[in-house]
């Protein structure tokens, strides 16, 4: 085998029982390619597979998978053998575990645990979701001011076992204040005699247990550092937050923001997974979207319904109409995507300030297309047909007018989404379109009666 052994090669070996082959050929793969695999397969197979794993194997491959997997396969693996798997977790990945356990499935695995894990687990299970506590490991290096540097690396070399990383050792006090952080490479770097007190960096940059996972995530990529200590409000030392948790945190905003601007994303709850997500969820999901575009489509409907007279006597306006409603959406989601990326990189904020730059920003560029598409738009219209002035320019201001005023709402509507405390990504691309689509009729009609209403009138 070389890199990945296909789903039928799996459950091949598996129909035999051969888990010594299995085992042999597994054996070189990375964790995350093996977590990939087997999360292709039932759960009652990929418990199987996991007892081919070496233990090591078996706790870093079962922390690639989602909650709901997890629990599908514990199902299927005795509970001392699901106990040694959850011991031998990140602290972090096994209070995630924890929180997706039913009452009944925590009192049988809590037995099989250490005190110490036990009291680690409901430690970490108790802060909120979506705060830097609900995210963060116990599993750091710490070190006292007292130490040397020849007793501190002695000190990791012991405790990098348990360790998430040891990259950055915290110095705390007797009362687990934080003092200061220090590097490996300074270690490493300095003479073996030197105070841990001479070399430490004072003031570091930190977290609280209460903040926002995405603002941990942003100040680890601004600092760039490998970690970031949480800190409580009192200012004990807690755990971290490691840069690989906030790459997580950034793919899962990434992926959260793209469901969401795709009207898939859910209103409560997780959002959808094309694997995990159950065949009723996913349909109750996408209708409660797809329900709320139809009735922005049925409005708009009636509204080109209630234009019988204007259409009856210049009936070419009909033909305009789809090309008019779908430049508004069009430039809306443009601009919303525009805006959404900037506040995901903390480009913008929810002030007074932001939102008059993006106006100053966007208006101009909205001008300018407006102009170009409308020309556009009229001069092909006129190509091979003869229409008369007065629809030419009917055309020609109103798509010059949807094309700013779709860019305007497109950009602002994400403003107002944080305003009501939602998601910006909520304001999705369909969303804008449907909104757009009824503005756009309107905006259409209005200008035609008004240029064209005598002709109407006279009918």
């Amino acid at each position: 085998m070389t890199a990945v052994m296909s789903q039928d090669a799996l459950r091949a070996y598996l129909a035999q029982g051969d888990l010594i082959t299995l085992r042999e050929a597994l054996a070189e793969l990375h964790p995350a390619d093996l977590a990939n695999e087997v999360g292709g397969l039932p759960p009652s197979d990929a418990a199987k597979l996991m007892r081919a794993l070496t233990p090591e194997q078996q706790s870093k491959v079962f922390g690639y998978f989602g909650p709901r997997f997890q629990i599908a396969i514990a199902r299927h693996i005795a509970r001392p053998d699901f106990a040694r798997i959850v011991s031998a977790m990140s602290h972090d990945e096994r209070a995630d575990l924890w929180k997706a356990l039913s009452a009944e499935q925590r009192a049988t695995l809590l037995p099989a645990l250490a005190q110490a894990e036990r009291e680690d687990i409901r430690r970490l299970a108790s802060y909120p979701e979506g705060t830097a506590g609900a995210a963060m490991t116990s599993d750091y290096a710490t070190l006292s001011l007292e130490m040397t540097v020849a007793d501190a690396i002695a000190h990791l070399r012991a405790e990098a076992p348990d360790a998430e990383t040891i990259y950055s050792a915290y110095i705390i006090d007797a009362e687990r204040n934080l003092r200061g952080v220090v590097t490996l490479r300074d270690l490493i770097l300095a003479d073996e005699r030197r105070s841990i007190s001479d070399l430490m960096t004072v003031n570091p940059p930190t977290g609280r247990v209460d903040e926002p996972l995405r603002d941990i995530a942003e100040r680890i990529a601004t600092y760039d550092v490998y970690a970031l200590p949480i800190l409580t409000e009192g200012g004990k030392l807690v755990g971290i937050v490691t840069i690989d948790d906030a790459l997580d945190i950034g793919r899962e905003a990434g992926a959260a923001t793209l469901a969401r601007f795709g009207a898939t994303g859910a209103i409560r709850g997780d959002d959808l997974d094309m694997r995990r997500s159950t065949l009723g969820r996913i349909f109750r999901v996408r209708m409660l979207w797809l329900g709320l575009l139809t009735v922005f489509g049925v409005v708009t409907a009636g509204y080109i319904a209630g234009q019988e007279a204007l259409l009856a006597e210049a009936l070419i306006l009909a033909a305009f109409v789809a090309p008019i409603i779908d430049m508004g959406g069009n430039t809306g989601s443009q601009s919303a995507t525009l805006v959404i990326r900037a506040m995901a990189l903390g480009q913008l904020r929810l002030r007074a300030a932001d939102i008059w730059f993006v106006i100053r920003r966007e208006l101009p560029v909205l001008l300018a297309l407006g102009l170009v598409v409308a020309s556009l738009m009229a001069v092909l219209a006129s190509l091979g047909q003869t229409i008369a002035p007065q629809v030419l320019w009917v055309v020609w201001l109103t798509m010059l007018i949807v094309t700013v005023t779709g860019g305007l709402l497109g950009a602002l509507l994400p403003f107002a989404a944080q305003r009501l405390g939602t998601d910006p990504a909520a304001m999705s691309a369909p969303l804008i379109t449907s909104i757009m689509d009824l503005l756009g009729v309107i905006i259409y009609f209005a200008i035609a009666w008004a240029l064209l209403g005598p002709i109407a009138g006279g009918a």
